[in-house]
């Protein structure tokens, strides 16, 4: 049975005292495990979903989880994935938990009395570097609360998460390497199928969500065949569909993965493969992150067959349902993705068409001189996020599958008054019902009942979709699909449906990506504007 629980008492629960917590046992296919029970709810922590491999083992996929015998305990969360410390001065600074090479874990929150509820299955952005399924932002009880069962979790990160290397590949029984992340989420899902069914949950009704990396997570497993009917929907929030690097080539101008592994162990002075074995987990995280190593996934032919766009052209990604979207402000908490500023109008009107070419006149159009600082941010903003998420909508209903996309645009005090109006992540503590959950550093929300009141909205939208596809909220407006006349919702105060979300944004950069790939030898990730290459003549796109 689903609850449903009015939304404004959902809204009041937030500021709410925790409840007392009283014991839960559950039977799985796996073996027995002994939660906790919070009124209404079943919480789970720390449940071993499959086996990092460490040390000597290092960068091998997971191994899948023994079945066991006895009660093991879910009421104390595993370690977070091996990251480098949290940088200072950043609103998305916290207390990082203890970490572990050893981190496969997973969260399940869910009704006590739930029967083929839907699964929403939670994962955590942080540039595939940082980030902990079990961080406060992400506490599952509101949607809990809704009728749903939540599941976060961690997957490997960083160098021990995302290194290719060809002493990898060439033990490899099926000659690839890296993307071992995102077989650790494939493997996480795997265990949600075999066991979500003994905690009340539907294996066939399980969404994929996700933030930022997490939100380019999604977008990797709805192209990666072996994830391939283990989800029946997607959330991809904040997502950006880049040029990935490939395991032994470089189409794109980026190095080949494999040469990266190669240059890495170089770098950190290290011959070969049992020496980076041989290295301490956090050692070798941190050295990696100094020495620029940043993660991906790799086209290997395999995992992830070809380029994400190729994909997702060809029709050949998952099927399924999708929500996504992007914020308004997204580039404001994220200013070091951009490039130097002019020193004015006039050198910033200049120095565009050496890089937008004959496309310079549309490009100061939408990003004009006169406020060279909003452009720039907008710039880099349409550039990784705002076109992804379109594209996503778009092509999602090409394919037949219902589709819906938002903007986020809102403000409050803390935020504004810190320039940092719509910034990136903002969303989450709405979707999420988590205002008391976010990092020290973060713009704090004020607990008003209009702040409540939109929050409550949007985790009603998000639960609904991941209930049965259809984003719907009582007594809010109704959310359209994209195939509606480009429909989208506009998330300010309140959620405002409209059409034609920045009219003219996504041509324009389907143009400049379209004419990049054509060109190759160049990254599409964030190449527009005073940071782009000298733009391709125009011709036709594959």
């Amino acid at each position: 049975m689903q609850l449903h629980v009015p939304a404004l008492l959902i809204t009041l629960m937030i500021a709410m005292p925790a409840i007392a917590a009283s014991p839960a046992l559950i039977k799985t296919p796996d073996g027995a495990l002994q939660g906790r029970s919070a009124g209404n709810l079943r919480i789970f922590k720390g449940i071993r979903y499959a086996q990092a491999p460490v040390g000597a083992l290092r960068w091998k996929p997971p191994v899948p989880i023994k079945s066991w015998k006895g009660t093991r305990d879910a009421t104390q969360f595993g370690p977070a994935c091996v990251q480098p410390p949290v940088r200072s001065g950043s609103i998305y600074a916290w207390k990082l938990p203890p970490t572990s090479e050893d981190c496969l874990f997973l969260n399940i929150w869910a009704p006590a009395d739930a029967h083929n509820a839907p699964v929403f299955f939670w994962i955590h952005g942080g540039a595939l570097t940082t980030g902990v399924g079990s961080d406060a932002l992400y506490d599952g009880t509101q949607f809990a609360s809704r009728g749903l069962i939540v599941v976060s979790i961690n997957y490997r990160l960083g160098v021990l998460g995302y290194l290719a290397h060809p002493q990898l590949s060439a033990e490899s029984p099926e000659h690839i390497s890296g993307n071992y992340g995102l077989l650790d989420q494939i493997e996480a899902l795997r265990w949600v199928k075999r066991n979500i069914k003994a905690f009340g949950g539907d294996p066939a009704n399980v969404t994929i969500a996700g933030e930022s990396a997490g939100g380019l997570s999604v977008m990797y497993l709805m192209a990666a065949p072996p994830a391939r009917g283990l989800f029946a929907k997607a959330i991809a929030e904040s997502a950006y569909m880049i040029s990935t690097p490939e395991l032994r080539s470089a189409p794109y101008g980026d190095v080949a993965q494999e040469a990266l592994g190669t240059w890495l162990a170089g770098k950190l002075g290290v011959k070969d493969l049992s020496g980076l074995r041989a290295m301490d987990a956090t050692g070798i995280t941190v050295a990696a992150a100094t020495a620029g190593f940043l993660p991906f996934g790799s086209v290997d032919g395999k995992i992830l067959p070809r380029q994400l766009v190729d994909v997702f052209d060809r029709g050949e990604q998952a099927r399924v349902p999708i929500l996504a979207g992007f914020n308004s402000g997204e580039i404001r908490s994220l200013r070091y993705l951009l490039a130097p500023a002019p020193k004015d109008a006039a050198t910033y009107e200049k120095e565009i068409p050496a890089h937008a070419t004959d496309l310079a006149a549309a490009f100061l159009q939408r990003y004009p001189a006169s406020d060279i600082d909003g452009s720039m941010l907008k710039t880099t903003r349409d550039a990784l996020y705002g076109w992804t998420a379109e594209r996503l909508v778009a092509r999602q209903t090409t394919r037949g599958a219902p589709s819906f996309l938002y903007l986020f645009d809102h403000g409050y005090p803390a935020a504004d008054d810190q320039g940092l109006h719509g910034f990136h992540a903002s969303e989450l503590p709405y979707v999420f019902g988590t205002v008391a959950g976010t990092p020290p550093e973060w713009p704090k929300i004020p607990v008003t009942p209009s702040e409540k009141s939109l929050s409550a909205a949007m985790t009603d939208y998000w639960a609904a979709f991941a209930r049965d596809g259809r984003p719907q909220a009582p007594r809010q407006a109704q959310w359209r699909p994209y195939g509606s006349g480009r429909a989208y919702m506009h998330f300010t105060d309140r959620p405002e449906p409209g059409t034609h979300v920045d009219p003219g944004m996504y041509e324009f950069i389907e143009e400049v990506v379209c004419r990049e790939r054509a060109q190759g030898g160049m990254p599409w990730n964030w190449n527009v504007g005073l940071a782009a290459k000298p733009l391709p003549p125009k011709g036709p796109c594959r």
